[in-house]
């Protein structure tokens, strides 16, 4: 069984995969040998690298290990037409990004960015405006693993949370639920918005200039999901317009975001590089779950971690 990995893990990590496995052949190449894929059993990727003309000429192609949460960038219909498995890390971007949102969210309501301009100027000033976290409300567009990491901190926080997702079912460290198409009911509600939608037929421009002019002019807007739930330039008017009071922006419609770009210069925008995922543990656990899987799928075991819905996309 021959399993080609196109990106490197640190040698230690290679090797422990080796001394685990020693039935399986392991190839670690980066980029994409593409003559080494159409021998591969299995391929571990981070999911920007496969195009449908590999899966074409992939013959023993049995499973995809997405090494990340994000999908759009996969062939999905050709997978699906080869009826090859897929699976992805889904839930161990919980931690890292938790923590990255509440850093933002307690910077902002803190001042934290005019505390540091302040320092750089040298000048002496407290008349600089806080608020309490305590006693809001968030609505986490999206509460599956990551969006209930961050629904369960800001419970501690005294923050009543509200969940959102296609059918409104009940998720963890939520209040309450709603769907989307009762989102405007809610909208005016929250004092925080977060989206950590991934990008699918439902989800891309779910959010309209109507859903932000729906929204206090105080609130958070935070896109940590993917960037094409809204158009940038109805979130741009929007901002403009002070429909809103802050937006942080951690995910894009095109990135790396273009030089020039207006929310470079928004006062009332921090733009953060995709990064809030980046963790010194983010390999680490990949490669747990990828172990599990594959020793479920050498002992024939069905039930494995994250299946991927071809259909769904998630």
């Amino acid at each position: 069984m021959k399993i080609l990995f196109s990106f490197l893990p640190k040698p230690e990590q290679q090797t422990n995969l080796i001394e685990r496995f020693p039935e399986a052949e392991f190839i670690f190449q980066k980029p994409l040998d593409e003559e080494t894929l159409k021998s591969a059993d299995v391929f571990v990727t981070y999911g920007e690298d496969l195009h449908a003309s590999h899966i074409e000429n992939a013959d023993r192609l049995k499973w995809i290990m997405v090494a990340s949460a994000g999908l759009e960038k996969m062939p999905l219909k050709e997978i699906a037409n080869r009826n090859i498995l897929m699976t992805n890390v889904r839930g161990i971007h919980k931690t890292p990004m938790a923590e990255s949102i509440l850093a933002h969210i307690l910077s902002i309501k803190k001042s934290l960015p005019t505390v540091a301009e302040n320092q750089r100027k040298g000048e002496w000033s407290n008349r600089v405006k806080s608020s309490e976290l305590f006693g809001s409300t968030a609505l986490i567009l999206g509460p599956g693993a990551i969006g209930g990491e961050v629904g369960r901190i800001l419970q501690a926080f005294g923050v009543h949370t509200i969940g959102c997702n296609r059918s409104g079912k009940i998720s963890n460290y939520m209040d309450e639920m709603t769907s989307f198409a009762d989102l405007k009911a809610v909208l005016p509600t929250a004092d925080i918005v977060l989206s950590i939608l991934p990008s699918t037929d439902e989800t891309r421009e779910l959010l309209t200039y109507k859903h932000f002019h729906c929204m206090k002019r105080s609130a958070i807007f935070m896109n940590f999901g993917r960037g094409d739930v809204v158009k940038e330039e109805v979130l741009v008017r929007a901002l403009k317009d002070e429909c809103i009071a802050h937006a942080v922006l951690d995910v894009f419609e095109k990135e790396p975001l273009r030089e020039g770009h207006p929310f470079w210069s928004m006062n009332n925008v921090i733009v953060s590089p995709h990064m809030s995922s980046h963790s010194s543990q983010y390999v680490i656990r990949a490669l747990d779950i990828f172990s599990r899987n594959l020793s479920a799928w050498m002992s024939g075991i069905e039930k494995m971690e994250n299946i991927i819905d071809l259909e769904k996309g998630y």
